[in-house]
């Protein structure tokens, strides 16, 4: 639910806030800018860089390469598979054919051994990777000849091709150390389009081009990745022309709209931010609350105020305008209505106005990442629109640290979302065996409709009945909503214009790190190159 480099879950350990102080002693672009170099500042870092792990598991690693990668449209290509795969047996067996002649960045070929390796070490139960049920549908991986692996899968997936965007890690290293705590993890060797030079935690990652890329080699020569998990830092550095881009919330970013010599990217996403209702809260795990919630919450006024317009109300997982979104489950603004229903429950309003019930007050706390703006001014507005109900939100400013173990019993301000499928996301966020599992199911929510459902949706092949399926959630997130989803945020990059026209993807939750105009900067052209 925070942002992901390992959906989703995809979750991500985070970074320290860089002062001005510390730009000016460790700079990312002291090496001297030119043309061939890029600088970029991201909100997050990856726990690890092991794909074993879960790092890249969504594709654009940099430093790997899946069997499959996404297009500018989000289409499937080949990528160390030479075409996408056959599939056969009614949906149970998916045939590659691996591309020949690729080699890893420390010169070793690549082959089958390292897909299977990969694959069977992730589906290890003693791998530490929180993603691993995005694989449940694998019965088994195997490699046929010299060229061909085949996966056998237990159930018709429908999107199982899409997972193959999981990169490939080698079994010559990786596989000679502990998977969870070796120097794989943060000092990986890949077949991507760049090599890690260093990785300075809470800081950067800086990356040269691989020379002996199969896709040939890349002709931004250094790319790094600022670390800066400030919104307003991100924004002064990247005036101050420290950074060639970063990735800045609507209204920072509408401060560079007439600056020369930049270009403001809008990306679509499926990116959400909600609020959890932990399940195990006296009063957040109320239904009456929620539902209450769930009208109260002025979700248009968080667009045209937090977002600037540069977004959506959201009312679950899957945004308005998709294909999977069930026509009819938009929750209107309605504060006598939410008022209605606390009065019906019993939720009687005190001389303070915050109601209460057989001696419990209508209060919990809601946290938010330290130094994340639009988490901040989503808490404060949820807040704000809980209160003018009866119900007293205390919001507060943690880092990851401080607010996972609170989880089970505080509302937390997440954010999740991933465009590839449904259950890339709802699976995860919704069933309630993954309750507890790190980022997984962060509100514990527990509805067995919606568990049925979601695994309906999972092991299904028909796309009617995954439809049906995924209806059903969202259908039951309006009756008992387990979290209150507010918007749909578009992301927004703010980058120098000597690297040309760039292009954005559709965008998951995790942003900047792997999704931005930086999706393929292996394929960029700029002008004027160094010498």
């Amino acid at each position: 639910m925070r942002a992901r480099s390992v959906r989703g879950g995809v979750a991500i350990a985070l970074a320290a806030v860089l002062s001005i102080t510390a730009a000016a002693c460790s700079n990312p672009g002291s090496s001297g800018k030119g043309a061939a170099s890029a600088v970029v500042g991201i909100a997050y870092e990856p726990d690890s860089l092991s794909p074993l792990l879960g790092y890249g598991k969504d594709g654009n690693s940099k430093i790997f390469d899946g069997l499959l990668a996404l297009d500018e449209n989000m289409k499937l290509r080949p990528a160390l598979a030479s075409a996408l795969p056959d599939v056969g047996d009614d949906g149970l067996t998916y045939t590659y054919e691996l591309r020949r002649g690729v080699k890893f960045s420390d010169g070793k070929p690549f082959g089958v051994k390292d897909v299977v390796f990969t694959y069977r070490t992730i589906l290890d139960e003693k791998t530490n990777n929180p993603s691993r049920t995005e694989l449940d549908a694998i019965d088994k991986v195997e490699a046929v000849g010299d060229d061909t692996v085949v996966f056998t899968l237990k159930y018709p997936y429908a999107p199982f091709a899409q997972r193959t965007v999981l990169p490939i890690a080698p079994e010559h290293v990786a596989g000679k150390q502990d998977v969870n705590s070796g120097t794989f993890t943060s000092q990986p060797i890949g077949t991507g389009p760049y090599v890690l030079t260093k990785w300075s935690k809470g800081e950067k990652l800086s990356f040269r081009a691989n020379p002996g890329y199969w896709g040939g080699e890349p002709k931004v020569k250094r790319f790094t990745m600022a670390i800066i998990k400030d919104d307003d830092v991100r924004a002064t550095r990247l005036r101050s022309g420290d950074l060639d881009g970063a990735i800045l919330p609507p209204n920072l970013a509408e401060g560079f709209k007439d600056e020369n010599g930049l270009r403001t990217y809008t990306a679509k996403t499926y990116d959400y931010r909600t609020v959890t209702l932990p399940t195990h809260n006296e009063v957040a795990g109320d239904r009456a609350v929620r539902r209450a919630l769930d009208l109260a919450v002025d979700r248009e006024a968080m667009v045209d105020a937090i977002l600037n317009g540069a977004g959506k109300p959201a009312y679950g997982p899957v945004p308005t305008d998709s294909e999977w979104f069930a026509r009819g489950t938009e929750r209107v603004h309605d504060l006598d209505a939410a008022k209605e229903i606390l009065d019906e429950a019993g939720w009687k309003p005190g001389k303070d106005g915050i109601r209460t019930k057989d001696g419990v007050r209508a209060a919990f706390p809601l946290w938010y990442l330290t130094g994340d703006k639009l988490r901040q001014e989503h808490a404060l507005a949820y807040a704000s629109d809980a209160r003018k109900a009866g119900i007293d939100i205390t919001t507060e400013a943690g880092t990851w640290e401080v607010i996972q173990p609170r989880m089970k019993q505080d509302a937390v301000l997440a954010g999740g979302g991933s465009p590839a499928d449904p259950d890339f996301d709802q699976y995860t966020l919704l069933k309630s065996t993954l309750a507890g599992d790190g980022f997984n199911n962060m509100a514990w929510y527990d509805n067995k409709t919606v568990d049925e459902a979601v695994e309906a949706g999972r092991r299904s092949g028909d796309p009617a009945a995954r439809k049906a399926a995924y209806d059903t959630v969202q259908r039951e997130l309006a009756k008992d909503p387990g979290y209150t989803f507010l918007t749909h945020i578009d992301h927004v990059y703010v980058v120098g214009d000597r690297f040309g026209d760039l292009t954005t993807q559709v965008e998951p939750h995790d942003h900047g790190l792997a999704s931005g105009p930086w999706w393929n900067v292996e394929k960029w052209t700029p002008g004027g190159a160094d010498k």
